[in-house]
């Protein structure tokens, strides 16, 4: 497995689709004094997936680093600097093979973009991903980030009902 820089020329507006699995959510719920978020376990596993392009038009001089083996992309990770607040955001990472999570290669694509957000001088990493994306949740605090808000209706306006509330989580540099 190898992992090198991705050229935009070759991928920009290719559409993908990524898979995961959920055994649970992240309930964030209005109290009186502000929000309690708990985690809430499915009766049974959940196979969820969205679709999008690499090298997204909305994104600012996007970088973006695969995961290849055989010549064949199983993992992928794109960012870009926000130069507006010197923060850098993680757009996409993700393993394509199921059978590879676990194994690393996340790790070794999050270290490449916090190099880039380092050396773009970002004050700040981010990166957006759903109340139900446990095992997205779980990597992202193994590797320092933490919760720094939520948008209860980012997606639609049944997001709450349907335990898909979009999470910003970011780590300071």
């Amino acid at each position: 497995m190898e992992i090198k820089p991705m050229n935009k020329s070759d991928y920009a507006g290719k559409k993908f689709t990524a898979h995961y699995t959920t055994n649970g959510y992240y309930d964030i719920c209005t109290v009186k004094d502000g929000f309690r978020i708990n985690y809430m376990p499915l009766d049974a596993p959940v196979e969820k997936s969205f679709d999008d392009v690499f090298f997204g038009e909305w994104l600012e001089n996007p970088i973006a680093f695969g995961a290849f083996e055989d010549g064949r992309l199983i993992g992928y990770a794109e960012g870009s600097m926000e130069t507006w607040n010197k923060r850098f955001r993680i757009s996409n990472i993700c393993i394509f093979d199921k059978t590879k999570r676990s194994s690393g290669i996340g790790t070794r694509l999050m270290e490449e973009m916090l190099k880039a957000a380092q050396s773009a001088q970002a004050r700040m990493i981010v990166l957006e991903t759903q109340s139900c994306n446990e095992n997205a949740i779980a990597f992202y605090k193994k590797n320092g980030f933490a919760v720094i808000g939520f948008d209860l209706y980012s997606y639609s306006n049944t997001d709450p009902e349907q335990h898909e509330i979009r999470i910003e989580m970011g780590k300071m540099l």
